[in-house]
Formats: C-alpha cells, structure tokens, sequence
C-alpha cells in the first residue's frame, strides 16, 4: 500500500519538517494536547507497511479499494482499547482484518499488526501492536518507545495461558521491572495502574503511557444517518449519538446553553440548507417526545425532518464541530483536565450526500474549529472533494494508493 501525502501541513514522508535557522536545525514545537501524528498500518487488512500521518485536519482519497474506512477501523481500534475497552469487544470479527494471502505459522497463527506515533509534552512516542487472530484473539506483542529505547515490552512466552509477560523501564534499583499482563487489554493503559513511579525511569513510562491514552482516548465516530435522523426522539441526558439520530434531543438540551454556539450553528444553516434559515427551534410534543423545526421567517416554520438527506448530514456535522466533546457520547480522560486533551472525529465518507458547496462550508469551518488544537478531524471523501481541498490552508490530504 502505497501512501501519498499532499497538503500545507505535513511533509511528503509524514513526519515534522525539521525547520532550519541560524543556529542550525530545530523541532517544532511540542503540542500543547497530546495528539496522534502518524498511524502506522503494518500488516492491516489491505494495508502493508503503510504511514499515514495526521494533521489537525487530515482527508483520506483514494479509488476504491485502497483501505480508506479502513484506516479510520485501525484509528477507532487503538482508541477503544487506550480506553480500556477488552480486544474482543474491538475485534469482534478478528480475521476480517488479517492481511488477504496471509499464511499460518507452524503453530496455526495469523494475526495483524498496527500502531501510531504521539506527539506531546514527551517528546514523539510510538505504540506497535501485534495482534493474534487465529486461532484464538490475543494480544501477542506490545512495544512502547519515546525514541531513546523501548519502555515497555510485552512478549507472549506461554501460549497455554491467557498472559503476556511485561517488562517496563525502572532505571533505578532494578533496570527492567517483569510482571504477566492480561493479553486482551492493552499494556499501555494498564501503566499507570501497576507503575508506582517511585524512580526517574518509572515516572518516564508513565509519562508516555499517558500521553498515548489521552491522546488517543477522545475520539468520536460520528456517521449521520438521515433516515433516523427525521423521527421525534424522546429527552434523555442530551449526548448526541455516532448516527445523530437524537439530534432533536441534543439540540434541545443545548439552544439554550451557548447563544453564540447556537447562532453560529444557524449561520451554518443558512448557509447549508436550500432556503432561509433564521433559526433552530426544537417543540416539545404531548407523547414526551421532541421535535426540531427551521424557521425559515416570522411565524413560519418547518419539522428538521423535512429537509434532504444532505442538508441533514451538513447540520449533523456542523453541530459536531461547533459544540465538541461535551455533548458528544465519547469518554475522555477525566482524571485529565479537558485543556489538555483534544477529541478527534472519525468520519467515513464525510462528503456522501453533500453538494460542493456545503462540503466547502464544513471543510472551512472544521479548518477553523480544528486550528485551535483541541479538536481534529480524520475524515474519508471522495477524489473530488479532495483535489479541491489540496494546498488549501490547514488541511492535510492523503492519498492511498494500491
């Protein structure tokens, strides 16, 4: 799999472009939120030996059949097991993502391998994931590095029991530290359980394993499903879903909260959707249930139903974007202040419905919102939304060839 990078943000190999000076080469600065840099698809279905990396706004091209839904897969994945999430909840259907031709060693096995590198207060940190699909689902090797040397490793050294041996960097009385981890969860988010952080060396680890969860934690899988999105729904906590289907609810709870979120979303609106939108109104209905409405002028105005499947897609988005994690059904990190941590939205087939102006209005509004660096965007569209997002300003397109 072949990966071709374009765009203002990143360079063709994906990795930050060392900045020359006067005095000589120089990193650019650190984040100041964890975030991930580069997903790395070794052996992944389709994918091999493949780098993608990722900016704040990163579009995935590419003719079908290259491993763009795909790639989003692998994200969502290593963000559900950094929150702790067992392997066969992730991988329900493991050899669905064994690489095609792959042959079974002497023992049976095949299994897939992936991981990502993160960029934050520690420096570039990397996590490599080798996973056993057959003939039973277990996390066979684990490798944490900041550059310098590997923090932690996990090896299996016992196939008849359900562990993997661990050995993480001491640097103090004893240089490596050795105990069984369990082999359906990932090693890295148990760290901060089992390190003690008693030396420099264990206060290093944990660092790193930190860094990697927080940033890859908040992520939220966000495909609008017009179809569900049209029916009255009734009021719960107000946390919009992956299909948005409660958008009615979630716009129920938050019109009121935020006036000027609120008025840019009918901004977007009006730009969005055929004909005039001066606001967004949601009724409550005699079964409990409620309802979302245009108002499209003084004493005048239409269910959200009514609208195409486009336009629903388009506010769904726009929605997502405006009010971030705090009305999304994703779980950050609550031990890490929200400053610190930056929610990524994985969207496959971010363009399907829209027409070129609405994809042109959320691709200027998600490069605003993501440019302050506590939101991101991976997102899979079509050839020609990405040969007009080319060189435009914070936006990094990558292309997957075969």
């Amino acid at each position: 799999m072949t990966v071709i990078s374009t765009g203002s943000t990143t360079t063709p190999s994906g990795r930050a472009a060392r900045l020359a000076g006067p005095a000589g080469p120089v990193r650019p600065a650190r984040p100041a939120c964890p975030v991930v840099s580069e997903l790395r698809l070794a052996a992944f279905a389709s994918h091999r030996r493949a780098v993608i990396p990722l900016g704040p706004l990163t579009l995935l091209a590419g003719v079908s059949g290259t491993g763009k839904s795909t790639a989003l897969r692998a994200y969502e994945a290593l963000a559900r097991l950094a929150a702790g999430d067992p392997l066969e909840d992730v991988f329900p259907d493991p050899a669905a993502w064994v690489p095609e031709r792959a042959g079974a060693d002497a023992q049976g096995r095949r299994g897939f391998r992936l991981g990502c590198t993160v960029e934050g207060p520690a420096g570039p940190v990397r996590l490599d994931l080798a996973v056993q699909a057959e003939p039973t689902l277990r996390i066979v090797g684990e490798r944490l590095s900041d550059g310098a040397e590997t923090l932690l490793s996990t090896a299996l050294r016992d196939p008849g029991r359900s562990a993997v041996q661990a050995a993480w960097h001491t640097a103090g009385a004893v240089a490596v530290t050795r105990a069984p981890f369990p082999d359906d969860r990932l090693g890295t988010a148990l760290l901060p359980l089992r390190v003690a952080g008693a030396t420099d060396g264990e206060l290093r680890v944990l660092a790193a394993a930190e860094q990697v969860v927080v940033a890859l934690r908040p992520a939220f899988v966000c495909d609008p499903q017009p179809r569900r999105m049209r029916a009255t729904v009734p009021v719960g906590e107000g946390r919009l879903t992956s299909s948005c289907d409660n958008l009615a609810e979630v716009l129920y709870r938050t019109h009121g909260q935020c006036a000027q979120r609120h008025a840019r979303l009918v901004a977007s609106a009006h730009t969005g959707c055929a004909g005039q939108v001066t606001g967004l109104t949601v009724e409550r209905l005699g079964d409990g249930t409620v309802q979302a409405r245009t108002e499209r002028g003084p004493g005048y105005s239409t269910p959200l139903g009514r609208l195409g499947d486009g336009e629903l897609r388009y506010l769904a988005f726009a929605l997502v974007l405006l009010t971030g994690p705090h009305v999304l059904a994703v779980d950050p990190a609550a031990e890490v202040p929200s400053a610190m941590q930056a929610l990524t939205v994985l969207a496959d087939g971010f363009d399907r419905s829209l027409d070129v102006r609405q994809t042109g209005e959320l691709l200027a509004l998600a490069a605003s919102i993501c440019a302050s660096g506590h939101m991101r965007l991976l997102a899979t569209v079509t050839e020609a939304t990405a040969a007009s997002a080319r060189g435009t300003e914070g936006v990094t397109v990558v292309d997957l060839a075969p």
